[in-house]
């Protein structure tokens, strides 16, 4: 949730390169978010390496005609698929995967180092 609002405040607050390039690390980081939902215990150099190559996956598809052809009949595969390549997104793509694999060790330490609480 956190991801997805930073996300909305980008769109919100800046335009233009800022707003774009920005949302592609942020997509990264949502799915490196969603690798965590699925497997929490990989560790973050592999969940970063998964994220990276979905979002270059996805900016691949779009030198095909399918990511276009979808997201002219659905808004939520237009959001996740997009419809155009970018070259350079990839780039983008990879500073949200290191902006993950550096920040998932630092947030686990700072959960393990938060007390439980008991109710």
């Amino acid at each position: 949730m956190v991801i997805v609002g930073a996300g909305l405040t980008l769109r919100a607050v800046a335009a233009g390169d800022v707003a774009k390039y920005g949302g592609d690390a942020l997509y990264t980081l949502l799915v490196l978010a969603l690798v965590f939902v699925v497997a929490p215990s990989t560790p973050p150099a592999k969940a970063a390496g998964a994220a990276l190559a979905v979002s270059w996956g996805v900016e691949f598809l779009q030198l095909t005609d399918l990511p276009a052809q979808l997201a002219r009949q659905s808004t939520a595969a237009r959001l996740v698929l997009g419809s155009t390549f970018n070259a350079p997104d990839l780039f983008w793509y990879a500073v949200g995967a290191v902006a993950g694999w550096s920040l998932v060790p630092r947030l686990r330490r700072a959960g393990a180092r938060r007390p439980v609480s008991r109710a």
